[in-house]
């Protein structure tokens, strides 16, 4: 397999976790973002949206949008699940992904960060707390989640490691990185640094790829 990834990107980043937990080898092929790689006519041949990441599987087959990738390759690769058996169980899992990656992963990413500086005007201190609003917002949220539902443990569901831990790794490690302050969600950081912990983490986070730059 192929993946086209973006070092410091988050969807990418939860792909590089996904592949290294379910142990399938990936060529890591590095798209820079900042040097406008992600529009070049051959990337746009694999991804007309012009985002990473995008997988190529050993059969040709392209699939984009890191949740339904990961959900992908659950299905067509069923060892180490990242997807539990039960509906109940599902549902959660996706839930929590959602809030992530479609709740607040949206508003704080690169794309918009740039605009609000381009389109509007905002100053660097600006855009700073638009970030770190969206941050609070959304991490405010799933730590009040996870505390209702109950279902959390070692990981956001119980002992297994999931698609929704393979969401919240990324999201804070960009958290980290704007420096929010992530006191508040003792729950959000417990499971965290449990998750950080782990070889399929630690060997895939952006300061050990190839593209760092």
């Amino acid at each position: 397999m192929k993946l086209y990834s973006f070092f410091r990107s988050s969807t990418s980043f939860r792909l590089r976790i996904a592949l290294a937990w379910k142990g399938l080898p990936a060529e890591i092929l590095g798209v820079s973002l900042p040097g406008m790689a992600h529009k070049d006519p051959a990337f746009l041949a694999l991804n007309p949206q012009g985002l990473v990441p995008a997988l190529v599987d050993d059969d040709g087959t392209v699939v984009t949008q890191s949740l339904a990738m990961i959900e992908w390759l659950d299905e067509k690769y069923p060892a180490q699940p990242l997807m539990p058996a039960g509906i109940d169980e599902r549902w959660y899992v996706r839930a929590i992904s959602q809030i992530i990656g479609c709740e607040i992963h949206p508003v704080n990413n690169v794309r918009v960060l740039k605009y609000i500086k381009s389109a509007l005007n905002a100053t660097p201190e600006q855009s700073q707390e638009w970030y770190e609003h969206w941050i609070r917002e959304g991490l405010a949220g799933l730590e009040s989640f996870l505390l209702a539902q109950k279902r959390h443990g070692k990981f956001c569901l119980g002992e297994q490691f999931t698609l929704a831990d393979v969401c919240l790794v990324p999201q804070i490690y960009n958290a980290k990185r704007f420096n929010c302050d992530l006191t508040p969600y003792p729950t959000v950081m417990g499971i965290f640094a449990r998750c950080d912990a782990l070889d399929c983490v630690r060997s895939t986070e952006p300061e050990t790829q190839a593209d760092k730059s």
